[in-house]
């Protein structure tokens, strides 16, 4: 093959860094943008905070801060504390900082509470553990029973597996099912149970003797917790030879157990939603505004930048140079990813306005290119202008994305969004008679009349999405 050269003309998109830089703190969520923030403020030293309500000083040619210690000052001080009283005393003039034990927003322990690390199951059941005297080898069976114990507290060994792990000799099963007993006496209540039925028992067990239907529940419990939910009560009440009163008092006191006690405690902390924008109804109108707090005022320092055009070694004025380019670029990204943020919410709330003064039934359908096609931008720049961003309403804080959704035609030639179908359907279930649940086919007849047309199988499909049984198991005889 001969080789040659050829001259080619074409056109290609080239991704600047100044555009690289704006495309990354556009898809940032608020606190991943703070913390870029702080290491371009640690990276450069030409940019800085903009404080507000600085104090005027004067300053000297030098830098030097002049202030005022002239005589009329001091003699003021000392002429007020000479004039007070004499039973005057130093708390009335300068109060403590520190709270009184009698104040309300104080508690011993307040500190010790906010700053420790949120309490896990496994951690909780050694502290107990720490606390119950044990023989060495009862220790270690209770430590093997405490590590075999799930978050929802049950146990994923049975005792025989326990036993054939520990590899101590002369133990046998019933020293390890006495350690097991005591150790269901441990807090929370129903811990160390194999199955749901064990960990209702357990609960019931411990309730105190004279609390109402606490028999007739064990009974119900022992021997027909699988038909609890769907079988008659009169029924139930004649296998147990009890009233239907007192079955329906043991039914409700079943209800008020906890089927996962250990789910309680738990090592994830609580995850906080900072807003990116705010929503507000002014004079029948409404308003978006950016959170001004999600990112701090930036400028760049005056004294760093006059060097640019002072003497200098060419190192120090190229470095100067750069770091001023660099930190131009930065606060042009953050403006521009403000602006694109605003449009983006304005427009967002423009089209679902009617969700915002009614509900989630009145939510319209909408898509990221009818957005990107309004504000003159790429369906792709909306898409990272909606990720991990929240905006706070009157009806609460949701992501940007919540507000995009499907469309399913409507009886009308009109269409509906899927956000709005489900809120139809969980409003329908909501409102059902609890001894005859509407089916999935009842819900979808009943969808047709308000002039939603969809199939059985998509009911099906937003029903199990938002975590609603079926008809079946919705169904309340009592």
């Amino acid at each position: 093959m001969k080789q040659s050269l050829q001259l080619k003309l074409g056109q290609s998109l080239t991704l600047t860094p100044q555009l690289q830089q704006a495309i990354k703190l556009l898809q940032l969520s608020t606190l991943d943008l703070q913390q870029a923030i702080e290491e371009t403020l640690e990276a450069n030293p030409l940019l800085e905070r903009e404080e507000d309500g600085t104090d005027d000083v004067p300053v000297r040619d030098n830098g030097e801060a002049l202030v005022d210690f002239s005589s009329d000052t001091q003699g003021t001080s000392t002429d007020a504390s000479e004039d007070l009283p004499v039973d005057t005393r130093w708390e009335d003039l300068m109060p403590s900082s520190a709270p009184s034990s009698g104040s309300a927003d104080f508690e011993e322990g307040q500190f010790a509470e906010r700053d420790a690390a949120p309490e896990s199951l496994h951690s909780h059941l050694l502290w107990q553990l720490n606390l119950t005297r044990f023989s060495e080898t009862d220790h270690a069976i209770a430590l093997a029973f405490i590590d075999a114990v799930d978050s929802n507290g049950r146990l994923t060994q049975t005792p025989d597996d326990i036993l054939e792990g520990l590899g101590i000799e002369d133990v046998e099963m019933d020293e390890v099912m006495a350690v097991l007993h005591r150790l269901q006496h441990f807090e929370p209540t129903g811990v160390f149970a194999e199955d749901l039925r064990e960990c209702l028992l357990l609960q019931l067990r411990q309730m105190p003797v004279e609390t109402a239907h606490r028999e007739t529940a064990g009974a119900l419990v022992n021997r027909y917790i699988d038909q609890v939910a769907t079988a008659d009560p009169r029924q139930l009440a004649r296998r147990l030879r009890t009233t239907e009163e007192d079955l329906i008092g043991a039914l409700h006191l079943i209800r008020s157990l906890d089927p996962t006690p250990g789910a309680t405690l738990g090592d994830s902390a609580t995850e906080y939603v900072v807003p990116d924008v705010f929503v507000r109804r002014v004079n029948g109108h409404w308003r978006v505004e950016l959170n001004p707090e999600i990112a701090p005022k930036l400028r760049i320092n005056a004294i760093y930048q006059d060097l640019v055009g002072k003497g200098g070694s060419d190192s120090d004025k190229s470095y100067v140079r750069d770091n001023l380019q660099e930190a131009r670029w930065f606060m042009k990204s953050l403006q521009s990813r403000n602006e694109t943020l605003l449009k983006v919410a304005s427009k967002i709330v423009e089209h679902q306005r009617q969700f915002l003064e009614v509900g989630e039934e009145a939510m319209r359908p909408l898509i990221l290119a009818e957005i990107a096609e309004q504000i003159d931008m790429h369906e792709s720049t909306v898409s990272r202008a909606t990720t991990r961003k929240y905006m706070h309403t009157p009806r609460g804080v949701f992501e940007l994305k919540y507000f995009f959704s499907s469309h399913v035609a409507t009886a009308e030639g009109g269409e509906c969004s899927s956000t709005a179908i489900r809120a139809l359907i969980k409003k329908l279930v909501q409102g059902e008679n609890s001894k005859k649940p509407l089916s999935d086919s009842k819900l979808c007849a009943l969808l047709k009349e308000q002039g939603v047309i969809v199939a059985r199988r998509t009911v099906a499909k937003y029903r199990e999405q938002m975590n609603i049984p079926p008809s079946n198991e919705r169904k309340r005889l009592i």
